[in-house]
C-alpha cells in the first residue's frame, strides 16, 4: 500500500481564532472530519487520541532546540534553557538530569503532600470567604502550587511575588517566542537564573536535609553535568510545579460551577469524588496543547507518510475530546467511566511528567477544601479562557467563596 503524502493534508496555523471568536476545540473538530492530521508552518498535527503512541513511537524524540533554531534564536537565556531542560532532552541526557528529581518526587514521598495542600487552601479559603469577589488566579490559584514548590527548594515566602513573574516569563519561553516579548522574557530569566544560583550556592555552603541539597550534590557527582546543568532543571522544576498546575485548578474549577448538579454532587462527597473531578477537568481543558515530537525515521500514521525531520504533534485539545475514545466528549462529566489508565495530559514514556503525583495532590485537595468549606462558591466575572500557547494560561477569574 501506498502512503499519502503530507502535502495533501489542510493547513492550519490557529491564527483565524482570534479573529472568528471560533473556540478551538470546535476548529479543531472542524478539521478532524476533514483529515486525521493537518499541516502546520512548522510540521504536522494528528488530531485523535491514538496519535499520542504513534508521536512517541521509536521513530520519534523530543523535540531539543528545533523549534528555537526555527526561530532564530541560537544563544542567550531562551536557547540555553531548551537547551539544558530535561524536557527537552532524549536519551542518556535525560536520563542523568532525570533520575536525582524522580527519586525525590516519587509518587509516596509527593502524596504526603496532600495535608499541606489542603492546610493551605483552607487558610486561603478563610482569608477570602464572606469578603466579595476577588482576583482568584493570583490570591489562590497561583498561590498553592507556587508555596509548596518553594517549600520544597527552600524558596522564602517573601520572595513569591517576583518569583512567580519570573515563572511566567520563563513559561513563554517553551513554545513559540512572541518577538516583542523576547528582551523581557530573556531579563526574567536572567535574574531568575541567578537567584537559583543564590539558592544552590548557600546550600553549599550550609546543606539541609532538603531536596536542593540532595539534588546539588547528585548532580556534582556527574561529571557530564555542570551548573548550568544544576540551575536549569532547579528552573524547570519550578516552572513545571506552579504554571499548569494554577490554569489546570481555574479551568476545573469553572467547569464544575458551570455543571450545578456535578458541583453539588462533589460538595456531598469530596473526598470521594475529588480525583474523578479532576481527571474530567485535566480532559475537558487540557492546559498543555500537545506534545511536539521530531521524527527522526519515516513514520507512517493513518496511512500518510511523515518524513524523518518532520516536527509531529499530537494535538491534546483534538485527543482528549476523540469520540473513538470519549463517550460524549464535548460534555463535562465528573462520572465517565472511559478514562484511559494514564492521563495523556502528563505526557508518555521517558518524558511523562514527573511531577505528576505533587500536581494530583494540589490538585484533588484543593478542589475538596473549596467544595467542603466554601460551597457556595461561584465566577463573579467573566469565564476564565485559556489563551494559546504551548502551555495554555487562564486569561482572569474573579471568583466570589460566599
Amino acid at each position: 500500500m501506498s502512503l499519502k503524502s503530507i502535502d495533501e493534508l489542510p493547513m492550519v496555523t490557529f491564527a483565524d481564532l482570534s479573529e472568528t471568536g471560533e473556540s478551538p476545540y470546535s476548529y479543531v473538530s472542524r478539521y478532524r472530519d476533514m483529515a486525521p492530521l493537518a499541516r502546520m508552518p512548522f510540521g504536522v498535527i494528528g488530531w485523535r487520541h491514538r496519535h499520542i503512541e504513534r508521536a512517541m513511537s521509536e521513530h520519534t524524540r523530543q523535540m531539543e532546540t528545533e523549534l528555537k533554531m526555527m526561530q532564530g534564536i541560537t544563544s542567550g537565556p531562551i536557547y540555553t534553557f531548551n537547551e539544558r531542560a530535561m524536557l527537552f532532552l532524549n536519551g542518556d541526557a535525560h536520563m542523568r538530569r532525570r533520575q536525582p528529581i524522580s527519586r525525590t518526587f516519587a509518587f509516596k514521598l509527593m502524596d504526603a503532600m496532600r495535608g499541606e495542600s489542603a492546610r493551605l487552601t483552607r487558610e486561603l479559603v478563610a482569608a477570602h470567604k464572606g469578603k466579595g469577589p476577588f482576583d482568584f488566579v493570583s490570591e489562590i490559584a497561583a498561590q498553592i502550587p507556587a508555596r509548596i514548590i518553594a517549600s520544597i527548594l527552600g524558596v522564602p515566602q517573601a520572595d513569591l511575588p517576583i518569583f512567580l513573574r519570573w515563572v511566567d516569563d520563563t513559561a513563554a519561553a517553551l513554545g513559540f517566542i512572541d518577538a516583542a516579548r523576547r528582551e523581557t522574557i530573556e531579563a526574567s530569566m536572567t535574574a531568575f537564573d541567578a537567584y537559583v544560583a543564590g539558592l544552590v550556592e548557600e546550600r553549599r555552603r550550609a546543606p539541609k536535609e532538603d531536596f536542593l541539597t540532595a539534588f546539588t550534590k547528585a548532580i556534582g557527582e556527574d561529571e557530564a553535568l555542570d551548573d548550568i546543568d544544576l540551575r536549569t532543571q532547579v528552573m524547570g522544576l519550578i516552572l513545571a510545579g506552579s504554571d499548569t498546575t494554577r490554569n489546570s485548578l481555574c479551568m476545573t474549577l469553572t467547569a464544575l460551577w458551570e455543571h450545578p448538579e456535578q458541583w453539588r454532587a462533589l460538595c456531598a462527597d469530596p473526598d470521594g469524588l475529588k480525583k474523578a473531578a479532576v481527571d474530567e477537568g485535566l480532559r475537558y481543558e487540557p492546559v498543555i496543547s500537545g506534545l511536539p515530537r521530531f521524527v527522526t525515521k519515516d513514520l507512517e500514521v493513518d496511512g500518510w507518510l511523515i518524513p524523518a525531520g518532520t516536527l509531529f504533534s499530537a494535538s491534546l485539545i483534538g485527543a482528549l475530546r476523540d469520540p473513538d475514545v470519549y463517550a460524549d466528549p464535548d460534555s463535562f462529566n465528573i462520572f465517565r467511566t472511559d478514562h484511559p489508565r494514564w492521563h495523556p495530559v502528563f505526557g508518555a514514556g521517558a518524558h511523562r511528567c514527573a511531577g505528576e503525583a505533587l500536581a494530583r495532590a494540589e490538585l484533588e485537595e484543593t478542589i475538596a477544601v473549596i467544595a467542603r468549606e466554601a460551597p457556595n462558591a461561584r465566577l463573579a466575572g467573566p469565564r476564565p479562557r485559556l489563551q494559546p500557547g504551548a502551555i495554555r494560561k487562564v486569561d482572569q477569574m474573579v471568583v466570589d467563596l460566599g
